[in-house]
């Protein structure tokens, strides 16, 4: 496939309960916009029928690539692959549950032609104003959340208050500058890739976004203590100077 404007990354786990309604809702806004566009679905070793759904609809999406890997390796791994493997000349990755809907790169485009290298979305009015989230997380979780951030924030990327949102765009050189160099794999692959791109020196743009709460996540407080954990291993590698290298 020729070099195109957009590449939308969509990792996918065990996601055959929300795959289908993400691609036609990605298929219909796309189809509408005046510039060229491919739609990547990274599948991680889904146990479930998520790849023979997809499969269904190479076919009836325009546009569609699939990349099927057989084993998990986690999130971070395959957006990694798909951000590396796709064309775009802005390369978008985002949930497959759709808890941010892709009309959102349109303030994102704004950005991006004022001379932005990196945009990426915020469910945090700290950020920027308008950020919202359909329906607030419960008490505890929204502590756990700010709780992390600060680490975030006082050990690897400091000044932005949702760095998790998985709604995250960079530009063609930047992707491949930024993820050739990442070695986290799994949850706290987003830090990574923001520190990565401070170090490069990268300009770092944030929209509002509207996020709808998927109620089946799979987020564990298991999983909050290996993202800290992660966290302090990119300080680490920041240190040694470990993402000197691609």
């Amino acid at each position: 496939m020729e070099k195109v404007f957009l590449s939308v990354i969509i990792p996918a786990y065990n996601e055959e309960m929300n795959i289908s309604n993400t691609l036609l809702d990605i298929d219909h806004y796309l189809s509408q916009q005046d510039y060229t566009y491919e739609i990547l679905v990274v599948i991680d070793g889904a146990k479930d029928k998520t790849a023979q759904i997809v499969g269904k609809f190479v076919d009836l999406v325009k546009n569609l690539r699939v990349i099927n890997n057989k084993e998990n390796h986690g999130k971070g791994w395959v957006v990694r692959q798909g951000m590396l493997e796709a064309k775009g000349q802005i390369r978008l990755f985002m949930d497959a549950d759709n808890a941010t809907t892709i009309d959102h790169f349109k303030k994102m485009i704004p950005l991006f032609e004022q001379g932005y290298q990196v945009v990426i979305g915020s469910r945090d009015s700290k950020d920027v104003a308008g950020a919202k989230q359909a329906v607030p997380q419960p008490f505890h979780k929204r502590l756990v959340g700010n709780m992390g951030n600060l680490v975030i924030q006082l050990v690897a990327v400091s000044g932005i208050w949702d760095t998790q949102c998985g709604f995250k765009a960079l530009t063609a050189q930047v992707a491949e500058d930024v993820f050739s160099r990442c070695r986290i794999d799994r949850w706290s692959f987003d830090v990574e890739v923001l520190a990565i791109a401070r170090m490069l020196g990268c300009k770092i743009g944030i929209i509002p976004v509207y996020w709808i709460n998927n109620p089946n996540s799979r987020v564990s407080w298991k999983s909050y203590f290996k993202t800290f954990w992660e966290v302090f291993k990119i300080r680490w590698n920041l240190i040694t100077k470990k993402y000197d290298q691609r």
